[in-house]
């Protein structure tokens, strides 16, 4: 009838009103929480990987006696477990997606496990060697590997000048072959130097890296951290014996005028 009104239940509503577009949408929203949740645990995770790695560079710095050195492997153990919480997330197309979360604690730990073996071995670790420390499933990208040997270099200079202070000597690798004494880790640092400073990452695969981008700001400290040794050595040579029991050199000595002074040791 003309004027009458009809009230609709919800469930005489055809079913073909809602839009065909819903469920795809949904599946979106899903992929979405999904991505949001796997990036987080992967932050989280190399946030962690980083804390663990500067306790064990802290702990390596000084001596290490065996309650020490224990702590230090139960320190890797829990990074090992914290590389395979996240070995999942990290698989096929997304090893790329989530690098740069994941890059911070590979490079903190290529830091770490690179500082002990020159410290056991007097020699770099290369990436095949750091790559068999890490769970599988986690790649250890190249670009992660070269940026930790770079923070390297300040571990190297710190481990360096508390020697200089302390016992008043570069520490120095036993001789080897023909040489009448090992290697001073001064003459390490340079070679380091050296090495890095020839490093083309103008070419390569791919318009961007993470080496490319820090490659200018990691140089300059690597280079920074190599003049800290050389001056505190010069002092050590020139005026050691002029210096109290303990002295720590003046870092920012013989810095040519208006260039930024050095951070502090």
């Amino acid at each position: 009838m003309a004027g009458q009104k009809h009230d609709l239940d919800e469930k005489d509503m055809d079913t073909s009103d809602v839009s065909p577009f819903m469920s795809m949408f949904e599946e979106f929203r899903n992929e979405l929480d999904e991505h949001q949740e796997r990036r987080e645990r992967i932050i989280k995770a190399s946030r962690d990987i980083t804390a663990l790695s500067k306790k064990i560079v802290r702990q390596l710095q000084q001596s290490v006696p065996p309650p020490i050195a224990k702590e230090i492997n139960i320190r890797y153990n829990s990074i090992k477990d914290l590389f395979t919480t996240v070995a999942p997330d990290l698989q096929g197309i997304n090893a790329w997606r989530y690098q740069k979360q994941i890059s911070g604690g590979s490079q903190e730990f290529v830091e770490a496990i690179s500082f002990q073996h020159y410290l056991e071995t007097q020699k770099l670790i290369n990436h095949a060697e750091a790559q068999a420390l890490i769970p599988a499933g986690v790649e250890l990208t190249a670009d992660d590997y070269v940026l930790g040997l770079f923070d390297l270099t300040g571990e190297l200079m710190r481990f360096g000048i508390t020697n200089i202070a302390t016992n008043g000597t570069l520490p120095r690798g036993p001789a080897v072959a023909e040489e009448t004494e090992g290697r001073d880790i001064l003459m390490d640092l340079r070679a380091i130097k050296t090495s890095f400073e020839s490093l083309d990452t103008s070419s390569g695969p791919g318009e961007f890296s993470f080496l490319k981008r820090d490659i200018q700001k990691k140089t300059e400290v690597m280079r920074q951290s190599v003049e800290k040794v050389e001056y505190a050595a010069y002092g050590m040579i020139i005026r050691g014996r002029e210096r109290p029991k303990g002295w720590v050199p003046d870092l920012n000595e013989g810095q040519e005028r208006g260039r930024e002074p050095m951070e502090s040791y």
